[in-house]
């Protein structure tokens, strides 16, 4: 994606995404369990960091996108004095470890973001430094999307409405369409993500494309990976209220810890 792509992205996401982060409170939970600080990975606009500073715990997000992480910053000015501390430092997934010191007794990579990451050498790449940076009894919590075979059989030369969003706060109404191509011998998912803004008489007003890689991973693989790097599978979540996985789940909630 070119920068000027990714900054106008960068400007909608949080009303674009405000109906659909139930991973919010969850991350917000999980953060003050252990106490300590924790790490974010690939925080986009910082939504996730700034809830869990707000609610005491001192956070460090990383994104590779210079544009979300201006977004990010901005809500570093709306914390108060009982917020924790919240940083924010440009770095890729894989090679964070060269600008980033300390250990945390959290790690998380919410919404999908292992996902970014398209071969096995970086999934592991990235398990293998989060290992580096986690505190004794430290875990690590991420979530990914599970596999749907009705997407997956989804026709690539046709868009499909995904979703309707209002913004609560700022009432801007928005309307998603994907437009997914697959291979499935590699995994990989082309994912193109139509955004169209809406003015108050429903009218589109902005048209926004957004084109963009994903490797979808199956329960199995991703258990296996985590043993592989070092990680104990501690629990695996089904959604955000904590039900178990089962067949039917939409999304796959990992929690590890690094082996003794």
């Amino acid at each position: 994606m070119n920068e000027n792509a990714d900054r106008i992205y960068a400007e909608i996401y949080d009303s674009a995404n405000s109906a659909f982060r139930a991973d919010i409170p969850f991350y917000v939970e999980e953060a003050q369990r252990p106490g300590g600080s924790v790490l974010e990975l690939r925080c986009r606009t910082g939504l996730v960091a700034a809830a869990i500073a707000r609610s005491g715990v001192d956070v460090v997000g990383i994104d590779s996108s210079a544009p979300m992480l201006e977004a990010a910053r901005r809500k570093m000015g709306q914390l108060d004095e009982t917020s924790g501390s919240l940083d924010f430092v440009e770095a890729g997934l894989t090679d964070f470890s060269r600008v980033l010191d300390g250990k945390f007794n959290l790690a998380i990579c919410p919404d999908s973001g292992f996902l970014s990451l398209l071969t096995v050498e970086d999934q592991t790449l990235l398990l293998r430094n989060v290992i580096r940076h986690l505190a004794p009894g430290g875990r690590f919590i991420f979530d990914i999307e599970a596999p749907d075979l009705d997407l997956l059989a989804q026709d690539a030369d046709v868009a499909y409405q995904v979703r309707d969003v209002t913004d609560p706060d700022m009432g801007a109404r928005f309307v998603f369409w994907e437009q997914s191509g697959y291979d499935h011998f590699d995994q990989i998912a082309e994912v193109r993500t139509i955004v169209e803004e809406l003015d108050g008489e429903g009218v589109v007003c902005r048209r926004i494309y957004r084109d963009s890689k994903v490797r979808y991973a199956n329960r199995w693989e991703v258990y296996h990976l985590l043993k592989l790097s070092g990680f104990e599978v501690l629990n695996l979540f089904g959604s955000f209220d904590r039900a178990p996985f089962a067949s039917d789940s939409a999304v796959m909630t990992w929690v590890a810890g690094a082996r003794s």
